[in-house]
Parts: structure tokens; sequence; C-alpha cells
């Protein structure tokens, strides 16, 4: 199972964070090892002070797949979902500044949230998804998947140029703007269309 994760996918996280706008898709992987358990507590690890929630739509593949056609693209997913891809921002930046991957920033153990699956038959239109994330209760960030630079469908295509797609395969597909620190003590919960699809303390 591969986690692939998509960066700048939204124009206001872009500018948040003062990064350039892409002209194709950043991708990036986390190990399997970095799923947190369901039902555990997220331990911010003691290499970094600075880690940020970052909430996002999920898609879990459901076949497998190289060079799908965007046309074809719909057939390789029937669930949708909602997770948080931390990210340990000092460490991050630091790489970043020495032209270094940034493996260790997003894909340390525990770093990917992944909540509850919904069949994407319950929704009218993927491309019209509404979620956020709250800290302690406080709404703190707040997306539409119709802000994404590249949709869905686009998303998988693109990515099956370079990987193969696999069953099991999950695909976060970034994070809209708002993106902040946690602390120990806090709580996240995160919604899709209103429903609940994960909560966690912050140890």
């Amino acid at each position: 199972m591969k986690i692939i994760c998509i960066g700048r996918n939204y124009t206001a996280h872009i500018e948040e964070l003062e990064n350039e706008r892409p002209k194709e898709p950043v991708v990036f992987i986390k190990p399997d090892s970095s799923l947190l358990p369901k039902e555990q507590d997220f331990y911010i690890p003691d290499f970094t002070r600075d880690v940020h929630y970052e909430v996002e739509v999920l898609v879990k593949i459901c076949k497998v797949g190289k060079h799908i056609n965007e046309h074809f693209a719909y057939k390789y997913y029937e669930e949708v979902g909602l997770g948080i891809d931390f990210t340990a921002r000092d460490l991050q930046s630091e790489l970043k500044n020495k032209g270094l991957p940034w493996e260790k920033a997003k894909g340390f153990d525990g770093s990917a949230i992944i909540g509850k699956w919904l069949p994407k038959s319950n929704f009218k239109d993927l491309n019209n998804l509404s979620f956020s994330l709250l800290k302690n209760n406080e709404l703190v960030q707040e997306g539409n998947t119709s802000f994404m630079l590249w949709k869905i469908d686009e998303l998988i295509a693109y990515i099956s140029k370079f990987f193969t797609l696999k069953k099991g395969d999950i695909i976060f597909t970034g994070t809209p703007a708002g993106v902040g620190q946690i602390v120990a003590n806090d709580y996240l919960s995160g919604k899709l269309e209103g429903q609940e699809l994960f909560s966690v303390n912050i140890k």
C-alpha cells in the first residue's frame, strides 16, 4: 500500500507558505509506516518543535492501473475519505533550504491520519466537496474540492504516468489554507460534507 500525496494543490495554501505555484502536480510519498493506527493518539516526535496539521480529501484506489486516461480515472476508485498529513515544518524548511528531499518531515511514523471511508456514490459531485478541520472544537481549516488546481481524476491520470496504482493505494489530494501548529493536549477532528470522519488527541 502506497500513500501518495499532492502538495500545492490549493492557491491560498501556496500563498500562505509563500511557495511558487507549480506548473504540474507536486508529488511525494509517505511510507506505510506513517499511518497512525486507528484510535491511537498522535505523539509529537522529539526531532521537531513545529508540527503542522494539513487536512485533505483522500481517495482509495480499487484496482491496478498504469497510464490511466483521465476520462476513465473514475473507474479506479469507489471510496473517498478525509485525513491529515502531519508535517514537521521546521525540518521541512531546513531540508528545502538545502535542496534535500522532504521525507523526514513528511513521512515519519504516525504522520498520516486516515479517517472513515465513504462510498463516492454518496456524493453528487466529487469536484464540489466541502471539508473542514476543527482544533479544540474551533474551525481552523475549511476547503472545497472545487478549488483544487488539479481535480481527483486529473491527479489519478498524472500519478499513474510515474507509479503503477494498486488496489489499496491512497491519494492525499492536497490541503487548503489555514495550516497551523499543534501542541500537546490539542484535539483535532475532521468533517467531510458535515460528517465527522476522524478525531485524534495530540500528546
